[in-house]
């Protein structure tokens, strides 16, 4: 008899679902469907091929944790929950950018005035890919690698502007639209297509690969619908991937004011959460707010993510154009950029941290919103002085600054200001 304690439960609707329109359909069979295997380590994914019918096309296999991603039918998804040597079988999950629209807003890190730039450390932008002509790229990408089939470029646009935030040099706007860390670099998995969509086995291989690439920060501003409790595939990839080291910055969603609209990998344990705020250290209206479906607090931590202005991939009209070369846009994918590019500074800074320690340091220094935990997590992050604590410097305390309007173009600049404690 099936076992449906290892048939995720997000697998398990798929399935009904499936079945339904099979009968509705007078269908005489069940499409496949893609799926993620997880099972005992050391066992052969060839040897479970031999033994159960319907194990069609494997995707991939995976090595931060025992798994691997197929197309199966559904009575050989019955047959594998009955082996002891199977543990889980989650549904592949659809993916996608996570955007909002937006107003411009760009700024420039204050922390760099102690010749902090994030230099040579290693960021993974597992996205849409990137534009690599863009003048704010140069000599900066060391690897681009592709999983959709369309190549490794950028057609959407989503996974450049990403990018920009995390580390672009302004270059092409006389520094003006400069990243958080520009000096770092990056190491890019074309995980979703040109509309922006994708598949969570794809997305699992970019990070995969990013981490086989030594990458020290990964930044993930994508994810899937629906709360979670953090025990599907991607989550539980997520995890591993802190675990080996590697700095995981998710983005929470864009289905907020709604609670317990944080989805997949956003629910992740141990990974950093990332809401978003606007230049008046608001939340966004869209931001995803916790609990998690298993009663955790998230988002961790907030960063701007209203009106971000960064770098247009070339053909591309994602957000909305400011020029030949950047772009603007909102969404928590505009905000986790910018933990990203945080996280890469205080690297450098201090090199050796544990992605645990970053993710105290970034949390114990925020800005107090004065709002409900899964609204804010822990609040707006204040990057200045995280990497004041990160150096074993204490602060000193400063006035709130009283919000101001500012002309267009120019906000994301006192946006930024603000996150690093400036004036």
């Amino acid at each position: 008899m099936p076992n449906p304690s290892k048939i995720h439960p997000n697998l398990a609707v798929q399935m009904q679902q499936q079945e339904m329109a099979a009968r509705k359909a007078g269908a005489a069979a069940i499409p496949a469907m893609r799926v993620i295997i997880q099972y005992r380590p050391g066992l052969s994914i060839a040897s479970l091929a031999q033994t159960i019918a319907g194990i069609l096309a494997t995707q991939y296999s995976f090595r931060l944790i025992p798994a691997s991603a197929h197309s199966v039918t559904l009575d050989a998804i019955n047959a594998l929950s009955e082996r002891d040597d199977v543990q889980m079988i989650w549904f592949d999950e659809p993916v996608h950018t996570l955007l909002d629209k937006s107003v411009p807003l760009i700024g420039t890190p204050q922390v760099w005035e102690a010749g902090v730039t994030g230099k040579n450390i290693k960021v993974g932008i597992v996205d849409t890919g990137i534009d690599p002509t863009h003048p704010d790229f140069v000599n900066r990408i060391v690897q681009m690698k592709d999983f959709t089939g369309e190549g490794p470029n950028d057609n959407n646009g989503h996974g450049t502007h990403v990018a920009g935030i995390v580390g672009g040099t302004g270059s092409a706007s006389k520094g003006i639209y400069k990243g958080v860390a520009p000096d770092c670099m990056f190491y890019t998995a074309k995980v979703l297509r040109g509309n922006g969509s994708g598949s969570t086995s794809d997305v699992m291989a970019g990070i995969e690969w990013s981490v086989q690439q030594s990458v020290q920060v990964i930044n993930m501003s994508l994810g899937s619908d629906g709360a979670c409790d953090g025990t599907d595939a991607l989550s539980v990839l997520c995890d591993s991937a802190m675990s080996k080291g590697v700095v995981m910055c998710i983005a929470a969603g864009n289905a907020g004011p709604s609670p317990s609209t944080v989805g997949s990998p956003g629910c992740a344990k141990t990974v950093i959460t990332v809401g978003a705020t606007n230049d008046n250290d608001q939340i966004a209206g869209f931001s995803s707010r916790g609990p998690t479906s298993d009663g955790r607090v998230k988002p961790d931590i907030c960063f701007p993510g209203v009106g971000i202005v960064a770098c247009r991939a070339t053909g591309t009209s994602m957000g909305t154009p400011v020029d030949s070369f950047y772009t603007s846009a909102s969404g928590t994918s505009m905000a986790t950029p910018h933990a990203a590019g945080t996280c890469a500074l205080l690297l450098q800074a201090k090199p050796g941290l544990s992605p645990q320690q970053i993710k105290d340091i970034l949390m114990t220094t925020t800005k107090d919103l004065g709002l409900d935990p899964n609204t804010q997590g822990k609040g707006r992050a204040q990057v200045f002085a995280a990497y004041q604590k990160a150096l074993g410097i204490t602060p000193t305390p400063t006035p709130t600054p009283t919000p101001t309007p500012t002309p267009p173009g120019d906000g994301c600049f006192e946006a930024i200001k603000s996150l690093l404690g400036g004036k």
